[in-house]
């Protein structure tokens, strides 16, 4: 089972949602029994965060940012005012993981980030999907070979799902990554690259409970990156089956 208090909602997920009552949305979130949550485009969401997760007793320890792509002072900024610890890139383009000298100048480049977000009490991590494991080099995964190359600042976000979808043995990769994991993308589905066949987690394909028994300790974020349904079925029955807690 997984404590609440080390249990989050990549807000992604209810987008849009989001776009439609941002205010109804945290609060629904809260009311399922979150007590953590994920966002993105913090920036641009600055003000109506900082009103919304106290209003609803919930706090943000990590976020999605484009800190390789954007300005990254503001970003900072905004994290720090709302107390985000650690701000994760969420995407590199494939084309830049298909040669270890590409791999080398992200890690850099995160290296350099990470510089900038120790002046605002920030750590800088990095998030996968499916074509970071894809891609294979010298019989290592792109993503080990990043991970080689980063400076002890700097954290991973495994998202678990798109590294079994990118051909990674998830258990043993978490096993060689080790403590340089502190947050893992918990989603569930068929394995494929199909979004919309994405499901509530402990209902898909995916070995969540073999996942989640070989990186103890760290945070636990649900996502899913779309949905058949309503997504709300499938953000309660995450926290349901995660949690061991029946949701009201």
């Amino acid at each position: 089972m997984v404590a609440v208090d080390n249990l989050s909602l990549q807000l992604y997920t209810v987008r849009f949602k989001l776009e439609e009552d941002f205010d109804a949305t945290l609060a629904r979130i809260a009311e399922i029994g979150y007590r953590k949550v994920e966002p993105f485009g913090v920036v641009g969401l600055a003000d109506q965060l900082a009103e919304a997760l106290p209003k609803y007793g919930l706090s943000a320890p990590t976020t999605h940012a484009g800190l390789l792509r954007d300005e990254s002072g503001p970003i900072f900024e905004v994290a720090k005012k709302l107390g985000i610890g650690t701000v994760i890139d969420p995407y590199v383009d494939p084309a830049r993981w298909q040669s270890a000298d590409d791999i080398l100048a992200t890690a850099a480049a995160l290296n350099e980030a990470a510089k900038v977000a120790a002046d605002h009490g920030i750590t800088v991590g990095y998030h996968n999907h499916h074509f970071e494991l894809e891609s294979v080099i010298d019989g290592v995964h792109g993503l080990e070979i990043l991970a080689d190359n980063l400076s002890d600042d700097v954290v991973l976000e495994l998202d678990t799902y798109w590294a079994a979808v990118g051909g990674a043995d998830v258990p043993a990769l978490l096993g060689r990554l080790g403590d340089r994991v502190k947050a893992l993308h918990v989603k569930d589905g068929d394995g494929t690259l199909n979004n919309k066949a994405q499901v509530a987690v402990g209902a898909g394909s995916i070995a969540v409970n073999d996942i989640l028994k070989a990186s103890p300790g760290t945070l636990r974020v649900v996502e899913l990156d779309d949905f058949e349904g309503d997504i709300f079925d499938a953000v309660e029955g995450s926290f349901a089956y995660l949690t061991g807690e029946d949701v009201e």
